[in-house]
């Protein structure tokens, strides 16, 4: 056997070193945000894993708002935008509104992405049925809808010059899309006012007329199915009954009964929570995966008592959990089998004025409260971009979208809490 040449043994010793070094820095246990990531990290606060699940280079990546569901099957829906033309080197711009934010499709097993739209408009509508694998969106008065499985895009539908909306949701079959038309007066109100501190109360004041209405997918049939003189908003179809809409009231919270359903064949409209003493606020809504139960953020009053509630569809029955002001959160979520809940956290500007509120959280429900566990400290993220936290379709993981690393991207973290990091990966 001829001997090992010094070059073959300095290759190997190489090679060794540089495993060695990237199952030491997988391994890492690193302070969350405040200088480039890598792809997978333990927090050093937490002991919790995390991953960055957006590996698309000097993009921009965000996953959908809470309550819109970006799963089919193992796979996760998401926009990403790429830098603005418009920017230059010395800053970049990066906007969720930008031309060129396109739809992505993101595999949760092998993290590879990849790209579904190619629009050159913006778009808008995070709406996803996961059965049928159909992604809904919008381009100013055209709905288009673009396949994950085919790959096929269609045009779905294109608003007629009187009725000028927006959709937001699918229903549990496929069949029906929804969301609610507003008159000129409102769109010039949110022009002139584009920040949410100057609109909120002027759109909520003008009690202007709104319309909900459903575009059937088959036979393109649109109908007004409700109109209020109110701000109607936060319109969702329930998972699992095709016919069961609920939308809210929106406005200042401790002005509002806010949550609502309406049955889109009967149109018989219900309150699913009645405000019971003064400055008491519930919203930021969502309907369970079961289809049951109706949950929000409950203040009691606002910003002195918080829970998490949820108010059965049928029966109209009201549970609640008690949580601590810190653990108080911009939007919960459920689990897919509805043991547990997540949230966000908060920074001290917002309702609950928590100290120490910047964290991702698991909750679970013990008697009347939550007993919480922090996931991931959120102190190096800017919380105008709010995380909005899903459960992986598994329930092993959290997922969310941060700006920690000074670019937004989506990130997931490992409920169960880690020894190490050294192989991470998202499969069951």
């Amino acid at each position: 056997m001829k001997p090992i040449s010094i070059r073959l043994l300095i290759c190997l010793l190489v090679a060794a070193l540089t495993l060695y070094a990237r199952v030491l820095f997988a391994q890492s246990v690193m302070e969350t945000g405040g200088q480039k990531m890598p792809d997978e990290w333990i927090d050093k606060d937490t002991k919790h894993k995390v991953v960055r699940l957006s590996r698309i280079e000097g993009n921009s990546n965000l996953s959908f708002y809470f309550h819109n569901n970006p799963f089919i099957g193992n796979k996760m829906v998401f926009y990403s935008s790429s830098k603005n033309p418009a920017s230059d080197q010395k800053q970049e711009i990066y906007s969720n509104n930008s031309r060129n934010k396109q739809i992505w499709l993101l595999d949760l097993t092998t993290f590879k992405s990849e790209q579904l739209t190619h629009q050159s408009s913006p778009m808008n509508g995070e709406i996803v049925h996961n059965k049928s694998g159909n992604i809904f969106y919008q381009v100013k008065d055209s709905i288009f809808c673009v396949n994950a499985h085919t790959k096929k895009e269609q045009l779905v539908y294109i608003f007629p010059a009187d009725f000028k909306a927006s959709i937001t949701t699918v229903n549990a079959d496929g069949t029906l899309l929804s969301g609610a038309w507003s008159e000129d007066k409102e769109k010039d109100l949110f022009r002139k006012n584009p920040e949410k501190k100057d609109y909120f109360n002027i759109i909520y004041e003008a009690k202007l007329p709104r319309t909900l209405f459903t575009i059937n997918t088959k036979t393109k049939e649109l109908k007004r199915i409700f109109t209020d003189s109110a701000w109607l908003n936060h319109v969702q179809f329930s998972p699992t009954d095709p016919s069961l809409l609920m939308f809210c009231h929106e406005g200042p919270w401790h002005k509002v009964d806010r949550i609502w359903t309406i049955n889109v064949n009967t149109k018989e409209i219900k309150l699913m929570h009645k405000r019971t003493m003064d400055m008491e606020i519930a919203g930021h809504e969502w309907i369970g995966p079961d289809g049951k139960t109706i949950w929000f953020d409950l203040q009691q009053p606002r910003s002195v008592a918080f829970f998490v509630a949820g108010t059965d569809v049928n029966t109209g029955k009201e549970t609640k959990y008690a949580l601590q002001r810190n653990e108080w959160s911009i939007h919960f979520n459920i689990s897919p089998d509805q043991k547990m809940f997540c949230g966000d956290g908060g920074d001290p500007g917002q309702v609950a004025k928590a100290p120490d509120g910047e964290w991702i959280y698991l909750f679970k429900p013990e008697g009347d409260h939550f007993v919480s566990t922090k996931l991931v400290n959120m102190k190096h993220h800017g919380y105008k971009l709010e995380p909005n936290v899903h459960f992986s379709p598994d329930g092993k993981w959290v997922i969310f979208r941060a700006n920690f690393e000074g670019i937004e991207n989506v990130y997931a973290v490992e409920i169960k809490e880690s020894a190490n990091a050294s192989s991470i990966s998202m499969r069951n």
